[in-house]
């Protein structure tokens, strides 16, 4: 994955690439946000992740199997188990705030992760608070507050736990970023499918009514099992082929077609609240990598 600063070589042909793959990304998200809201009437949040890494790990066995099985061993087994554990985290949140809110409120709050990175990586990994970040973090909290909208809207328990969703994620990516020092990227995807199935299997057995699935089901755990990994990786092939500025402009489609979903499958609406919102927290992100890509050129 091409990373912040640094430009590939956007011809015309790789910018259409890239968007298709893009746009693969949205695909999952999407379908796996459907799949979540479809199988959670009837089956715990513990259970939905113990499939997506069930469903998960043939797949990065047969991975290793082609790359060689002594590839994928960890050089950082602690960083590992510690990452998963607070990625788990923000996975579950994210799938309790599925079940709470409106599709398109989840993604625009999700939306945020981010603003929780640069925030992260300023306080624990002492990358440098340049003005163009802080201005960025500045304009993401305002979104947020035009989302809640404190003093004049209740809060719900449903956007603090997708905010508290997108903070998880944002620190697993900072610690994501310091693995792949010593880890190559398939390497830290198979130990998550590993270190994260018994995070979800146990409580999904002990403590929650497992439940199992019907023929009915196995189209959604599927959908969810493959979504989980297809989603990172056509975002991964894209900023191969193109800037994250021409990237997420359209990863921002994400938002108009959940909101679509949600009103033609479940009768969910959008306030205005959430559109402005949503378009300050892209604003502000699609700012923070234009100054960075743009810093890499002088």
């Amino acid at each position: 994955m091409a990373k912040l600063g640094t430009q590939t070589d956007q011809t015309p042909q790789n910018a259409i690439l890239a968007a298709v793959w893009v746009l693969g990304t949205v695909a999952s998200f999407v379908l796996m946000m459907v799949a979540v809201r479809e199988l959670s009437t009837h089956m715990s949040s513990f259970e939905l992740l113990s499939f997506r890494s069930i469903i998960g790990i043939p797949i990065m066995c047969l991975v290793a199997w082609r790359l060689g099985f002594n590839r994928i061993k960890t050089q950082r087994a602690r960083m590992q188990i510690g990452r998963n554990v607070v990625h788990f985290g923000g996975q579950w949140c994210w799938v309790i705030g599925i079940t709470l809110l409106p599709m398109a409120h989840v993604t625009a709050l999700e939306f945020t992760m981010p603003m929780w990175t640069a925030i992260i990586a300023i306080l624990f990994l002492g990358e440098k608070a340049k003005s163009h970040r802080i201005i960025a973090i500045i304009v993401g909290l305002v979104g947020v507050m035009a989302i809640l909208r404190p003093g004049f809207e209740i809060i719900t328990e449903g956007a603090l736990v997708v905010l508290l969703g997108a903070l998880l994620f944002g620190a697993s990516n900072v610690m994501m970023k310091s693995l792949t020092a010593d880890d190559q990227p398939w390497v830290i995807v198979f130990w998550m499918q590993i270190i994260q199935l018994p995070l979800a299997l146990l409580p999904a057995v002990f403590y929650f009514e497992w439940v199992w699935p019907t023929l009915a089901d196995t189209p959604w755990l599927l959908a969810i099992g493959l979504t989980g990994m297809s989603a990172h990786f056509c975002l991964a092939r894209a900023f191969q082929l193109a800037d994250a500025t021409f990237c997420m402009p359209v990863d921002f489609v994400r938002l108009p077609l959940t909101a679509l979903i949600g009103w033609l499958v479940y009768s969910e609406g959008v306030s205005v609240w959430v559109l402005v919102g949503a378009f300050l927290i892209f604003g502000s992100n699609y700012y923070a990598v234009w100054r960075e890509t743009g810093q890499a050129d002088r």
